[in-house]
């Protein structure tokens, strides 16, 4: 029985993880990196520490199972989706920190393009909106604050690349330029109707490069590794996705109609639309879910981009709870809200609002309000920026959602997703499977290497625990109503 070994990489922290061949989690070693803040609404990455951690975080979980070298089918990558790096062709170092997708420093640029009227346009190419959450415009203010990398990008010393890409040339060794459309598609330079890099957005952005990504679906070969000269064999690397669509395969919603939400350090709600693109009229945003022999599946998506950071905020910025777990106690703890609402918009707010100017709020305190509130009031803004993202996505969509599949750290708080049933009226079926955006893209990987067929991966197992809504429309009322009322504050402050 085969062994496949996957790469998590994600705006926290760099994860190896082991798979058989019915999708088991077998075991997994974590490295955490920093995020760096060089001021306020930047965030950056150490990309030569993230490829670091990615060898690192491989060698260690196969030295604790040497057993299982030679059983290796393959390599797969998953990834945060929007962060992007730009480094030297010869040799593969980052010229600049990784500029992470929570990054606002595209702001200005994105407003003169907007005003300047072009958001129709790319809206229709990309099924995105002109928002520096995507990397284009950083990686224009990057060129503008950097002519030598402007002029080396222009001349291909230099390349582009989000975070797959950048990972793949250098496990490579060099020898692999390349991309899937799941991370392409993110950038704001991409055509999903065409399914592959625009000029004409290359050109609106004002961006020059001598060399792009080769596309390929996610279940290609996108060469081999030595994992840095350990392996005495190569190691083919196939099925890479970004995150978010590789935890919607993961959690086989194949069919149109079906939808996820991962709990991350932001959320990412996909629909799935099945082949044929809804771009959507307000909020919601057009994704390529994946590509495969040569059909493209679409997907609605809702953009949540503070959430599971909330919590992390209230730990390393606040110091109001000493652990990600000590925030349900708390929350627990009360009955209550106590009208204490908190809307997360550290670095604006994303869909179905798109205002990256504004910033966050703690409303309805009292001199009775305690720790406990703030606490709770931090994991139900979760639940409510899902809701709105998924309201916007049902409209599109014209459907009505009976149920959604959930994953991602968060769904281990009980509270939470009893919660967001409550506030959605839907059934969130939270899976017992972890590490999902994992999982997905070593299903890809297995489709890649033959290992399985499209009809075997309906085969593997699935389990999760089921939250219906509980609480009754009245309160459920109060509380959207409430949260409104917040969110109005916030964008009109």
């Amino acid at each position: 029985m085969s062994t496949y070994l996957a790469i998590d990489q994600s705006t926290s922290a760099t994860k190896a993880l082991l798979f058989d061949q019915q999708g088991r989690l077998l075991d997994g070693l974590t490295l955490p990196h920093p995020q760096i803040y060089p001021q306020a609404g930047w965030v950056e990455h150490d990309a030569n520490l993230i490829y670091e951690n990615t060898l690192q975080a491989a060698l260690g979980l196969l030295e604790n199972h040497p057993e299982l070298i030679t059983d290796l089918a393959c390599l797969s990558i998953t990834n945060q989706r929007e962060t992007f790096v730009l480094f030297d062709r010869e040799s593969g170092e980052s010229l600049h920190n990784a500029i992470v997708w929570q990054c606002r420093r595209g702001e200005a640029i994105c407003s003169e393009l907007e005003a300047a009227g072009h958001g129709q346009r790319v809206h229709e190419l990309t099924g995105l909106k002109i928002d520096t959450y995507f990397p284009a415009s950083k990686l224009r203010w990057l060129l503008d604050e950097r002519p030598d990398l402007r002029e080396r990008l222009a001349d291909g010393s230099a390349l582009f690349g989000t975070i797959d890409t950048y990972l793949i040339y250098r496990l490579t060794g060099g020898r692999v330029y390349a991309s899937d459309h799941t991370n392409a598609s993110r950038t704001l330079l991409y055509d999903i109707h065409r399914l592959d890099w625009n000029p004409e957005l290359f050109e609106l952005f004002g961006i020059e490069t001598g060399r792009l990504p080769e596309i390929c679906e996610s279940k290609a070969h996108f060469g081999e590794t030595d994992l840095g000269g350990w392996l005495a064999d190569l190691l083919p690397i196939c099925g890479v996705m970004g995150d978010s669509q590789a935890a919607l395969f993961a959690q086989k919603c194949f069919t149109p109609g079906s939808a996820k939400v991962t709990f991350g350090t932001g959320s990412s709600l996909l629909l799935n639309l099945g082949s044929h693109p809804v771009v959507a009229e307000h909020g919601a945003v057009t994704a390529v879910a994946w590509v495969l022999d040569s059909r493209p599946t679409y997907a609605l998506e809702g953009i949540t981009n503070f959430t599971g950071a909330t919590i992390a905020w209230l730990r390393d910025q606040l110091q109001l709870i000493s652990s990600i777990e000590e925030a349900e106690s708390l929350a627990t703890a009360v009955p209550d809200n106590g009208g204490v609402y908190l809307v997360p918009a550290f670095v604006g707010l994303s869909a179905p609002y798109w205002r990256p100017d504004v910033r966050a709020l703690i409303t309805g305190l009292t001199p009775g309000s305690t720790k406990q509130h703030v606490a709770r009031a931090a994991l139900e803004a979760i639940a409510f920026t899902v809701n709105d993202a998924l309201k916007e996505m049902e409209a599109n969509a014209g459907i009505k959602l009976k149920a959604i599949h959930a994953d991602g750290g968060a769904t281990r708080n009980r509270f939470l997703m009893q919660f967001a049933a409550d506030i959605t009226g839907l059934e969130v079926r939270t899976s017992r499977t972890a590490e999902l955006s994992a999982l997905g893209a070593t299903m890809m990987g297995m489709l890649g290497t033959s290992a399985l067929g499209s009809d075997d991966l309906l085969q593997l197992a699935s389990d999760f625990v089921g939250y219906t809504p509980q609480q009754d429309t009245a309160t459920v009322a109060a509380l959207l109503a409430g949260w409104d009322k917040a969110v109005q504050q916030v964008l009109h402050a």
